[in-house]
């Protein structure tokens, strides 16, 4: 073979491999494109820097609902007025006889249209007998272990508390009395922190 043919065999593979080179180059350009142009088509629009996609906003508006805190849940009223909360006495009987043993009550009701929430507890009450200007008992004077009692008092409703009276006086601080109170009248008055209720009288015999 002469020297000329072999420099045109190879002057012709060379434009062949060129030309292939430059088939895929285009061919992977193409390729590029169609995806570019397929992913623009799947979501459905392109947006400026900035700005959101429906699906973002509804995504955002989402994560904010879910971000805000609850509504708090409605409770029952703790420290209801006092004119709503009232505090009566009352006995069992309106005369003893010798030796029968008096039944006090301590009643708290919620005149109110809520709910309220009410220290019922030990801590609180005092069932006070008196006879005219002489103090002849209280449930305090001897009382052991206050404690404390939160009740939601709904409205119209009432808690009572009973207090069985031994017919003996005590004094501040438990101090030992041996005088007993005699027959007559005597009056109830029943408290439940700072609220204070009527009077009611009855009689010892």
């Amino acid at each position: 073979m002469s020297p000329a043919v072999y420099r045109r065999r190879r002057l012709v593979v060379g434009v062949l491999a060129l030309l292939i080179i430059v088939g895929l180059v285009f061919g992977a350009v193409a390729v590029i494109k169609m995806f570019a142009g397929g992913n623009a088509e799947a979501d459905g629009a392109t947006t400026a820097p900035g700005q959101t996609t429906p699906a973002q906003a509804g995504q955002d508006s989402k994560a904010a609902t879910e971000s805000q805190p609850a509504s708090p849940t409605p409770t029952p009223q703790s420290g209801c007025a006092d004119s709503k909360v009232v505090v009566e006495a009352s006995t069992d009987k309106s005369v003893y006889q010798a030796g029968a043993k008096p039944v006090l009550t301590l009643s708290v009701s919620n005149k109110g249209e809520k709910p309220c929430e009410v220290n019922v507890g030990t801590s609180q009450m005092e069932f006070l007998v008196t006879s005219g200007d002489d103090r002849v008992f209280s449930s305090r004077d001897c009382q052991a272990e206050p404690s404390d009692l939160v009740r939601t008092i709904e409205p119209g409703k009432s808690e009572k508390a009973n207090f069985m009276w031994e017919r003996n006086r005590t004094t501040p601080g438990c101090n030992p009395v041996e005088m007993n109170p005699k027959p007559g009248y005597y009056v109830l008055v029943t408290k439940l922190g700072e609220r204070v209720s009527d009077k009611t009288s009855f009689e010892l015999r």
